[in-house]
């Protein structure tokens, strides 16, 4: 008889948290049993789980005992206090919050990329930036053929991006000017969003690029396991609902001709091209468990060969957050 696994969704009532819950009984996950955790303000709302009404319960310090695997979306805050408690008791937990993910100890697992970063010693495991995520699911076979030296990569990134008050946000603004309202002042996001693009997500540091960007800079090096690769990243909202869109520029160490390209992409797990005169649209996306892959061709500044451009689309909250962490639990259970 199959072996079946003690579950646990802690941030269950978020935006990420009811897709981890889909995705768990979408892929038919062995779930033996599903405990929903959040603060105790969604304490005792009910959600479904194969058709069962299932209560969520307030997490606390000991909620992870008798739990196999928990997958989180709280929060960095939340995982911080929380996960270490949970691993302590035994439990491996997949963490889609920021609180792990550049910690040497911690493996940072896309399953195309590294599965060989996981452990059964690696109690804590973390889920890389949505944005990231789809981007290294492309650049995986390319660099495996022709050695990516730097990335260039300007993204395009959902509302839902921020969670449930971004899609809020969104949407008050955009009924509020359909009606010919005035629309109401931004709380979320820097500025209206409606209607707009705002080239800043998470804080500046330094430097003067964001967080976000800095997350794609060094997730990268450390997912694709080659520090040696540049990556600059500019980091947008735009106002779609859901799904990230990214424009990605690379150079390559041997050339590397669009068709090649498209032929390794086309082979590689979890990618979908899709060729001219089509290309992936964000709003095609949304729901899909995979990435997709279009307009790729040869930068025309560079005639040695060595330079593609292509455009790289994914349903965040899915491959890029909820999809991404149920897999790395399918690939956990075969080695633990």
């Amino acid at each position: 008889m199959p072996k079946t696994y003690k579950t646990a969704v802690v941030g269950a009532t978020g935006a990420v948290g009811l897709e981890m819950i889909k995705m768990l009984e979408n892929r038919n996950f062995p779930v033996e049993s599903i405990k929903l955790l959040a603060s105790s303000k969604s304490a005792g709302k009910k959600l479904k789980f194969k058709g069962k009404d299932i209560t969520v319960e307030t997490l606390t310090k000991d909620s992870g005992k008798g739990i196999d695997i928990a997958l989180y979306s709280a929060g960095a805050t939340v995982s911080k206090e929380f996960a270490p408690h949970f691993a302590a008791d035994g439990c491996f937990v997949i963490d889609n919050s920021s609180a792990w993910r550049m910690d040497k100890n911690i493996p940072l697992v896309v399953p195309e990329v590294n599965p060989q970063a996981l452990s059964k010693d690696k109690k804590i495991i973390a889920n890389p930036n949505c944005s990231t995520i789809q981007m290294v699911v492309a650049l995986k076979p390319l660099h495996d053929e022709a050695k990516i030296k730097r990335v260039i990569v300007s993204t395009y990134q959902s509302v839902s991006g921020a969670g449930q008050k971004g899609i809020n946000e969104l949407t008050n603004q955009a009924k509020a000017w359909a009606k010919g309202e005035k629309i109401p002042q931004n709380s979320t996001f820097q500025a209206q969003i409606a209607f707009n693009v705002i080239p800043h997500i998470d804080v500046f540091t330094d430097n003067g690029y964001t967080k976000e960007e800095m997350k794609m800079t060094n997730e990268t090096k450390k997912i694709m396991g080659d520090e040696s690769i540049e990556v600059s990243a500019a980091c947008i909202r735009v106002p779609v609902f859901r799904s990230h869109s990214e424009n990605v520029w690379i150079e390559t160490q041997k050339p590397l001709p669009p068709k090649r390209a498209i032929e390794l992409l086309s082979a590689a797990d979890g990618i979908k091209v899709i060729d001219l005169p089509k290309y992936p649209l964000p709003l095609e996306a949304q729901n899909e468990q995979i990435v997709y892959v279009g307009r790729v061709r040869q930068d025309i500044s560079k005639p040695d060969g060595n330079a593609l451009t292509f455009w790289v689309v994914s349903d965040n909250l899915l491959k890029g957050a909820a999809l991404n962490a149920v897999e790395i639990a399918e690939e956990l259970i075969k080695i633990i």
